[in-house]
């Protein structure tokens, strides 16, 4: 079953969001100040590779 545009957008913003969270939660892990936390998860998302982006939402929508 093909996404909307709605589901496409709300299955991206989920993949940023979750990797956001999961690079600022490992920066804390190593011991980086608030400052370089949020550097890394910003960096993590920059790095978003739009392959990787493209696999995560179509496992997102397969598993609903």
């Amino acid at each position: 079953m093909p996404m909307n545009e709605l589901e496409l957008a709300e299955s991206v913003r989920t993949a940023y969001l979750r990797t956001l969270a999961t690079a600022y939660e490992d920066a804390g892990l190593q011991g980086l100040c608030e400052e370089g936390r949020w550097e890394a998860a910003v960096g993590a998302v920059r790095s978003i590779d739009p392959q990787e982006l493209r696999r995560a939402v179509s496992a997102e929508r397969d598993s609903a």
